[in-house]
């Protein structure tokens, strides 16, 4: 038989605290913001040193050297940047796990803004502005970046263009006046190749929009339309039936 009668508590026995509806509390809330700035276009001759005269094209610009990145191949074709898509996070992990911290993170801001899209894109990138922390990955001021590319459908020249990038926890009031002005010192760059052909109003592709679009048989890119004669992701003469 209990000591004390029901409903009665014990001397011990703890009791429950009130709820309040309002306490004081400490908020923490993490905002991250990415931006990018790209420039024109520019038709380069192809030549047998297309693709390694890009990393030159950020000279002056480049603290570091510049890693070269290739479009997806066929296994990666849903890669994407982003933790709440899987199984893209898994395959975008997957692919640039061995890559430079500074290239991952410059691939995570540039992706995410859709600056650059690498189902056809080549990307050739460094730190262009900025510092590393100790890890490896650059401060939330930094700005990365570089050139991207994609060969021409119909003529199978490259078409180059600057790209840039920046973000994080924040920024600084004068990154965006300072990746303005490496942009367009990178676009100088491509213009003085030797084998610039002048700024061109060039569309990026859009893979697989299109079912009746020319799919090339060596990466298996698809067009999205009848009249490519290259492909825009691996420069290969498009075979037709």
């Amino acid at each position: 038989m209990p000591l004390f009668g029901k409903g009665r508590k014990g001397p011990d026995q703890p009791t429950t605290p009130p709820i309040l509806e309002d306490v004081p509390a400490q908020d923490f809330i993490l905002k991250l913001s990415y931006s990018a700035k790209s420039s024109e276009s520019v038709r380069i001759k192809t030549s047998p040193s297309a693709v390694a005269r890009l990393a030159r094209m950020l000279d002056g610009y480049s603290q570091g050297e510049p890693e070269l990145v290739e479009p997806y191949p066929l296994e990666f074709t849903q890669a994407a940047p982003f933790i709440a898509r899987m199984p893209a996070a898994a395959e975008w992990l997957t692919y640039h796990r061995k890559r430079l911290p500074m290239t991952r993170h410059a691939l995570v801001v540039l992706e995410s803004v859709d600056a650059i899209d690498l189902a056809f894109d080549t990307f050739v990138g460094c730190l262009l502005d900025g510092e590393l922390d100790t890890s490896g990955y650059p401060d939330y001021n930094a700005i990365v970046g570089g050139v991207a590319s994609h060969w021409d459908e119909i003529t199978g020249d490259m078409i180059v263009r600057a790209v840039v990038g920046w973000g994080g926890k924040g920024a600084r009031g004068d990154t965006d006046r300072n990746a303005a002005r490496i942009l367009a010192g990178l676009f100088g760059n491509i213009q003085a190749d030797q084998h610039a052909l002048g700024v061109v109003a060039v569309e990026r592709p859009v893979a697989g929009t299109k079912a009746t679009g020319v799919v090339c048989g060596h990466c298996g890119f698809n067009s999205g339309h009848e009249r490519a004669f290259y492909c825009p992701k691996c420069g290969m003469r498009m075979a037709r039936g």
